[in-house]
């Protein structure tokens, strides 16, 4: 007598759960579409993701750090193992700061961790936002994604603000007077946005737990739905590469997401955590030991910020002290002024690409990027706005500048009022003229060759060099940008000679294009028949 037996083999676990997940969630089909989409190979890419990377860990070492901290402002009498403090009065969050740092295995590591990776997320933030700056990367349908961009940076600078001054110690205590001083400038809100962050009069009692609240919740959240807004939008645009054989506007010319662009960048992770480890680990950065509590009534020797809040105490530095009374109200012009003109600036660097589409009249998707010596106005301004930044800087740091290098604190000051006009238009204008350079280098490489150094002499005496042409890849990098005409404004007399009124806002548009596209502001590239003509001709000599 036989029995029947089941033959059918039993589904791994693994395999059971992911079928059941599958079932109810979709992730192999979302996967299926997505993991091999393709991503473009180019080292300047990788700055975005130095700062995805660096945000990364600075949650990461952010959540250790909270489990340590007490953001509080209540006196106690410090009896920690740091010698030279023993008996001295100081606010809770200092004394935890310090706890953290000498009693808590590790912690001065993941401060110093938290630190430098705070710094590297906005510089990579600001030399990503270049890159995307200087290659157009910005334009149509990436506006929403390049403000999505600049709001990380300026939370970035914020966040970095409330970070360095929770731990109550002196030097940012004094960042954080200076900053308080800056609030009370502004006309009829100041009093209350200064009263809602400290609490009452300066120093208050509560501006460290306020400071916590916004470093730990609020602004690292918004920073987080940003960057994944960020993320996606890039996905769904798809990345932007450089012009080359093969590549269009309307596909992408790299390597799949899974296995291979993952593989990369799970590497380049560990490598951006290891080199800000080893930086941490060997180059101290806020020793508040050193510096000590908080006082309202002493100021730390040579107190500066950190890197990227240099440009708004350079501007406040070298503004002339100037007061106009009204209506009984003093307006401090020399601290107000300052503060709108870093909001200016600030906006116009938002709003960039919309500008720049209002005067090209350019509409159109652009998936290829633009060589930055072939927009030289565009290439010109960012010059210009890293110049003013430099300059400015400089004004933030007059102090040091006098102290290190034995100059007049007065002379720094004055050459900062200076150049703070002269510097950005200086840029200007040389960054435009380099770049029409180039671009006449590059009309002259692909009608004539490139230079080979080879000399070689004609039957009738004449030495020549010899030039080698061009391979077809290099001719169509050289040739695949597009060039403006200037928008014009038309006729202003119809057929009946009557003088139309042309509206003002038309009339800037036309002289903005000129100076963007007219005349001297770009190098017409060499045409097809141009080439032929010159290479069947002669020859590349």
């Amino acid at each position: 007598m036989s029995t029947a037996t089941d033959t059918k083999r039993k589904a791994p676990a693994g395999e059971r759960v992911a079928d059941w997940a599958d079932g109810r969630l979709g992730i192999y089909s979302l996967a299926k579409a997505n993991m091999r989409k393709i991503f473009p190979d180019h080292w300047s890419f990788m700055l975005g993701e130095v700062a995805l990377y660096s945000f990364i860990i600075i949650i990461l070492t952010g959540v250790y750090l909270t489990l340590f901290f007490h953001p509080s402002m209540n006196e106690v009498v410090y009896h920690g193992s740091y010698e030279p403090m023993q008996g001295i009065r100081m606010s809770e969050a200092y004394a935890s700061t310090l706890d953290i740092s000498f009693d808590i295995r590790g912690g001065l590591l993941v401060r110093q961790i938290h630190h430098w990776a705070a710094l590297i997320f906005l510089a990579a933030m600001f030399v990503h936002m270049m890159r995307v700056f200087f290659t157009g990367a910005f334009r149509k349908p990436r506006e929403i994604n390049w403000l999505f961009g600049f709001l990380l940076f300026v939370l970035g600078m914020f966040t970095g603000f409330t970070g360095y001054s929770l731990p109550d110690d002196l030097l940012s205590g004094t960042g954080v007077r200076f900053t308080q001083g800056a609030i009370l400038a502004t006309p009829i809100v100041g009093t209350y946005i200064s009263m809602f962050l400290f609490g009452g009069e300066f120093p208050g009692g509560d501006f460290v737990a306020r400071f916590y609240s916004i470093h730990i919740l609020l602004l690292p959240g918004i920073m987080l739905g940003l960057v994944v807004a960020h993320l996606i939008l890039v996905f769904f645009h798809k990345h932007t590469q450089f012009a080359g054989p093969g590549r269009t506007n309307k596909n992408v010319v790299g390597m799949p997401l899974l296995p291979i662009y993952m593989a990369k960048a799970g590497g380049f992770f560990f490598l951006v955590f290891g080199v800000i480890a080893v930086i941490a680990a060997i180059a101290s950065i806020n020793p508040i030991w050193a510096i000590g509590p908080y006082r309202p009534d002493q100021v730390s020797t040579g107190a500066q910020p950190d890197w990227y809040m240099g440009f708004a105490e350079g501007l406040i530095r070298v503004m002339p002290g100037w007061e106009i009374n009204l209506w009984g109200h003093t307006l401090v012009l020399g601290v107000f002024i300052p503060l709108m003109a870093f909001g200016l600036v600030l906006a116009v660097i938002a709003v960039y690409p919309f500008i720049e589409s209002w005067v090209t009249g350019d509409k159109r998707e652009h998936h290829i990027l633009d060589r930055p010596r072939n927009a030289p106005t565009r290439t010109a301004f960012g010059v210009a706005w890293i110049t003013e930044y430099i300059v400015v800087f400089i004004g933030g740091g007059n102090d040091l500048w006098a102290t290190h290098f034995d100059l007049s604190l007065n002379s720094i000051s004055w050459f900062v009022r200076i150049f703070i006009f002269v510097g950005p238009v200086l840029a200007f204008l040389v960054t435009k003229r380099i770049c029409l350079g180039l671009q006449r280098r590059d009309r002259e490489k692909v009608l004539h060759g490139r230079e080979s150094g080879i000399i070689k002499r004609l039957p009738h005496g004449e030495f020549v060099e010899i030039h080698e042409p061009l391979n077809p890849a290099q001719l169509h990098t050289l040739t695949a940008h597009e060039q403006y005409k200037p928008v014009e404004i038309g006729p202003t007399v119809d057929e009946n000679g009557v003088e139309r009124k042309v509206p003002a806002m038309q009339r800037l548009r036309a002289k903005l294009s000129k100076g963007y596209f007219g005349e001297h502001n770009q190098i017409e590239k060499p045409t097809a028949e141009e080439y032929k003509e010159i290479t069947s001709g002669h020859g590349h000599h």
